[in-house]
C-alpha cells in the first residue's frame, strides 16, 4: 500500500481539540451538526487513506481537480473532478488520489444527530459541473469563511456560526439546484462575454485553455478571441488572469495564509511565477500588498 504523505505544498488543514468537539456535542445548537476535523489539498500526488476501524465521523471529500478513487466497505468508486462524495460513519473505508491525475480535494470530518440526513445517499460520486447558473466560487469562499472562523478561536460563537454555515455548506451541494436558481444568471444566454467570465470565475482555481473558454461558449478560438477583447480589452486568459490575482488579493486581505497556499488556491503551481504575476498586475509583491494593508 501507498503511505500517506507527510504533506502537500499548499495544504491547510485543522483538527478541533477533544474537548471542544465535546463542548459542541453538549451544546443544543452545534449538537446538530459540527465539524471536527477541515482541510484543503492541492495535487496532493500519493495521497492515501485506510481505515479499517471505522471511525465515528462522516468524511466529506470535494475533488476539484484530478482524479481519485474510494472504498466503502466492499463497494469501490472513481472519482474526478467537480465530483463530492460522503464516506459513512461507523464502515470501514479508504481513498486514494490518482497516480497520473493527483487530486485537489477540499476535505471535511462531521458529526451531529443531523449528519446523517445531509450523508444520505451521497456515497456515490456526485457532480458539480461548473454551468451558466453554478454558484462554485460562492461555495468555496465559503468553505474559507467556515476554515477561517475556526482558525480565529473556539468560542462558543464562533462554533455556532461555523455549524450554521456548514449546514448552508452542505444544503449548497445536497440541494444544488435550489442553490442555483436562488442567485439566477441574469446576462442573456447570447451575452457570450458574461458566459465565459462567468466560466472563469467557478473555474478560478483551475488552469483552463483558450480552446475549453471558446468550446464552453461554443466559438471558435479565433472569433472568441476577438470579441472576448473587443469588449474587456483583454484577451481571454489575461482576463482570467485579473480574476485570479482580484482573488488572491481577497485572501491575503482576509486570511493568514502563506504565499504559497494562495498561489495553489487560485491554480498556480509555480510560486514564483505568482509573485511574478501579481507583481506585474498590482505593481508590488504579494508579500508587500499583504503588508501595505495590515499596515
Amino acid at each position: 500500500m501507498i503511505k500517506l504523505k507527510d504533506g502537500f505544498n499548499g495544504e491547510r488543514t485543522l483538527t478541533l481539540p477533544k474537548v471542544i468537539i465535546k463542548m459542541m456535542e453538549e451544546d443544543p445548537l452545534t449538537s446538530a451538526l459540527h465539524i471536527t476535523d477541515i482541510g484543503f489539498y492541492p495535487k496532493a500526488a500519493h495521497h492515501f487513506r485506510e481505515r479499517n476501524t471505522p471511525i465515528n465521523q462522516y468524511v466529506f471529500i470535494y475533488c476539484t481537480d484530478g482524479a481519485g478513487r474510494y472504498r466503502i466497505g466492499e463497494h469501490e468508486y472513481n472519482v474526478s473532478a467537480n465530483q463530492y462524495f460522503i464516506l459513512p460513519a461507523g464502515i470501514p473505508h479508504a481513498y486514494a488520489s490518482d497516480e497520473a491525475q493527483p487530486w485537489t480535494i477540499y476535505w471535511i470530518h462531521f458529526k451531529g444527530t443531523m449528519a446523517a440526513h445531509y450523508a444520505k445517499d451521497a456515497q456515490s460520486p456526485t457532480k458539480v459541473s461548473p454551468e451558466k447558473n453554478s454558484r462554485i466560487n460562492d461555495r468555496n469562499n465559503l468553505f474559507e469563511e467556515m476554515f477561517n472562523t475556526l482558525k480565529a478561536g473556539y468560542s462558543s460563537e464562533n462554533l455556532r456560526y461555523v455549524s450554521s454555515l456548514f449546514h448552508y455548506y452542505l444544503g449548497s451541494l445536497r440541494y444544488i439546484q435550489q442553490y442555483r436558481q436562488a442567485k439566477r444568471y441574469v446576462s442573456d444566454d447570447a451575452n457570450m462575454v458574461n458566459i465565459a467570465i462567468h466560466y472563469m470565475k467557478e473555474n478560478i482555481e483551475k488552469r483552463i485553455t483558450l480552446q475549453e473558454l471558446a468550446d464552453h461558449v461554443g466559438y471558435s478560438t479565433s472569433h472568441f478571441t476577438t470579441l472576448f477583447k473587443q469588449q474587456t480589452g483583454h484577451t481571454p486568459l489575461s482576463y482570467h488572469n485579473l480574476l485570479k490575482i482580484q482573488q488572491a488579493c481577497y485572501l491575503l486581505d482576509i486570511t493568514d495564509m502563506k504565499i504559497n497556499q494562495i498561489s495553489y488556491k487560485i491554480g498556480i503551481g509555480d510560486q514564483y511565477y505568482f509573485s511574478r504575476l501579481f507583481s506585474k498586475i498590482m505593481g508590488m509583491s504579494p508579500y508587500k500588498y499583504r503588508k501595505t494593508k495590515k499596515g
